[in-house]
Formats: structure tokens, C-alpha cells, sequence
């Protein structure tokens, strides 16, 4: 759900018609993640065939979303911290910087403040990136959610796959409101969409979640975002 919120943001402010450009922190490798976030320019390196403008640019006048952004090596956060200063960044293999303007929203689901304990998260990038924390519960925290959402897997899917539902019955919705969903919003867009490609019908009704249907989840202690 973190990027559904990032997108949220982005998309009611100033900056919505800017690109939002998002970013996974933690499935980046290491030796990557200075080239995909700031660039590099052709032979920097081995295997560098063309240059690469990197996400920072790529979002200029818009948001750019660090997802996981404690996983960040530490030569990264340096480079981070000072592209957050400065307002600019500096390709690999670059001779001078670019000035870009973004606005950084970063997500982690760690305690940021007992990585930075640890020696592995950079004290001075913490508080220049903790100007408005925002603590999103778990799902099952905010069941008056599960209805909306509900409604916008299913609008966005029967778009995509192309399938005539038109809405969700009562009695699904319903049940669906009161299940813990471990797995929080990617768990229910995944069922939404199972039911969408699998449902013959123009309506959900509860039986198109024959995996959810039976019982509710038992609580699962899912680490707060």
C-alpha cells in the first residue's frame, strides 16, 4: 500500500501532471544502484553501452518514490544525501552535475531509527529524509478502507482484462471488510484480480473468492509501514 499512498500524494498536488517515477530500493543490485538512480554516461563502465539519464532526472518536476530505501548501500546514501542537499546529481562518469527538481517520498517497512543504531543507515540522510513521516497501519487497522479499494481493483482490472463487471455484491464486500488480509493490499488486489479473470458473471459475488469465502484470516502481526 505505500506506493498506492505515494501515488495518492502525487496525484492531488501541484506536480501530478510531472512524472511519478518509483524506485525498489531493495531489489536493485548494489553495484546498480548509483547508475539507475543518477545515470551514467556511455563507457562509464563496463557494459555501459549508452547513456542512462537515471531516475532522479526522469522524474524532474515531479515525484520520484524510494520504495525500501533502507535498503540502500551506504556509498548510495552518501550520494543520495548530497543529491538532496544540492538539489543536483552527478552521473557516473559524469563531469558535472544536473539540477534536478523532485520531491522525494521514501517508504520503508524497518525501523529506520534502529538501522541508523546499527551503523547501517546514515544518521544525517534519516533526518533530512524524516521531514512529515506518515505511519500506515495494516490493513485489517482500517477496515473503512477495504470497500473503496475494493471497488478500484475491480474498476481498474475490468478494464484491463476487459471483462463487463460492473460491481461487487454486498455480501462479498461485506465479508471481505471483516478478513485480517495478512498480506495487506497487494493480498487484495491479487483476489480482486483472481476473481475478475475467473468470474462468468457481471457482478462479484462471494463465491468468485472461493480462497476467502470459508473463513477470515487469523491475525498476523504485520510490521507497520
Amino acid at each position: 500500500g505505500k506506493e498506492m499512498f505515494a501515488r495518492a500524494i502525487h496525484g492531488s498536488g501541484e506536480r501530478k501532471a510531472k512524472p511519478f517515477v518509483a524506485v525498489n530500493c531493495g531489489a536493485i543490485p548494489d553495484n546498480l544502484v548509483e547508475s539507475i538512480l543518477f545515470g551514467h554516461e556511455k563507457g562509464a563502465f563496463t557494459g555501459a553501452t549508452e547513456r542512462h539519464m537515471g531516475k532522479f532526472v526522469e522524474a524532474h518536476g515531479g515525484t520520484l518514490f524510494l520504495d525500501e530505501v533502507s535498503e540502500l548501500p551506504l556509498t548510495a546514501q552518501v550520494k543520495l544525501l548530497r543529491a538532496l542537499q544540492e538539489g543536483a546529481v552527478e552521473a557516473v562518469g559524469g563531469r558535472k552535475p544536473v539540477k534536478v527538481d523532485v520531491r522525494i517520498i521514501s517508504a520503508t517497512n524497518r525501523k529506520l531509527l534502529e538501522r541508523v543504531k546499527q551503523g547501517h543507515f546514515r544518521e544525517d540522510l534519516f533526518y533530512r529524509l524524516h521531514v512529515l513521516p506518515l505511519t500506515i497501519p495494516s490493513l485489517r487497522a482500517r477496515r473503512e478502507d477495504i470497500p473503496h479499494l475494493l471497488r478500484h481493483f475491480l474498476a481498474r482490472f475490468a478494464a484491463e482484462e476487459n471483462r463487463p463487471i460492473t460491481g461487487i455484491s454486498g455480501e462479498a464486500v461485506a465479508h471481505l471488510t471483516q478478513l485480517d488480509w495478512p498480506g495487506n493490499i497487494r493480498q487484495l488486489e491479487n483476489a480482486v484480480y483472481r476473481a475478475v479473470v475467473m468470474s462468468d458473471g457481471d457482478q462479484l459475488d462471494l463465491d468468485d473468492f472461493p480462497l476467502l469465502a470459508s473463513q477470515p484470516h487469523a491475525a498476523a502481526d504485520i510490521p507497520t509501514a
